[in-house]
């Protein structure tokens, strides 16, 4: 099973780009984050043509998710448990072949200063917990997604200067690592646990792409019967250098059946 997870930054604005991309790797499971559409809205007939069943959970203007698969999904969650009152389109989740697989696209928290940041712990922590209940299930669990965390020094070009970031921040890290701590593997560093500058995401301001100032804020959780039949996780940056390019690139991830 092959799984990507890319933050398309509008679907819309990017479609051609995304199908594009779709048709040449031909993923059995597709993970969007921001398609910034209300769930309508979504061009869901682009991608059914290509031969995904859609779950899309959009929002005007703003954050959304979608969970594309060639298989049928069941057991549709549109929401992370442990809030009621969040009506922020983050979370989309689904069993598909036997595979539970999430898309998930965590808080920013910046300004740190604000509301925005309390808010992306307590999301991390809502995640947390919701991720200890599925490893009660002993099945293969995938958490795809913009985590919007930089795990480590190695994953961003300049440690120092996004110290005080919230994607940086100790409090933001520690929380990925208590989710990680319960059993789950961060599938692309446990096959490339020394690789450095390999990011996802680059931004749109001062040369970023270019000059290669990247973050690697993309990641994908695996229980430990998902990590079982982990064989490959690979950033694909070829999509970044693209015209009209989303900020992000696709990460795939590779499950033997």
């Amino acid at each position: 099973m092959k799984i990507a997870t890319w933050n398309v930054n509008s679907v819309k604005a990017r479609l051609p780009n995304v199908t594009d991309w779709l048709a040449a790797t031909s993923p059995d499971v597709v993970l969007f984050q921001e398609i910034k559409c209300e769930t309508p809205n979504f061009p869901a007939a682009a991608f059914q043509e290509l031969g995904y069943h859609v779950q899309a959970v959009g929002q005007k203007s703003y954050n959304g998710v979608a969970l594309l698969s060639r298989q049928q999904a069941e057991d549709i969650i549109t929401r992370l448990p442990g809030e009621p009152e969040d009506e922020q389109a983050r979370y989309v989740e689904a069993t598909i072949a036997g595979v539970r697989i999430a898309s998930l696209y965590l808080p920013n928290g910046n300004p740190v200063d604000t509301e925005k940041y309390p808010y992306k712990l307590r999301w991390m922590e809502r995640l947390r917990l919701h991720a200890r209940d599925l490893l009660a299930r002993e099945i293969p669990v995938v958490l795809g997604g913009d985590y919007n965390v930089i795990p480590a020094a190695m994953d961003v070009y300049d440690p120092i200067g996004w110290a005080d970031d919230a994607l940086f921040r100790q409090d933001t890290r520690l929380k990925f690592q208590e989710i990680l701590a319960l059993g789950y593997t961060e599938a692309f560093r446990a096959l490339h646990p020394g690789l450095a500058r390999a990011y996802s995401f680059w931004d749109y301001q001062a040369g970023a792409w270019p000059r290669d100032k990247g973050l690697r804020i993309d990641h994908f959780l695996l229980s430990p019967q998902a990590a079982d039949r982990l064989v490959a996780c690979e950033i694909d940056r070829e999509p970044r250098g693209r015209e009209k390019a989303s900020d992000h690139t696709p990460v795939i991830l590779e499950l033997r059946d």
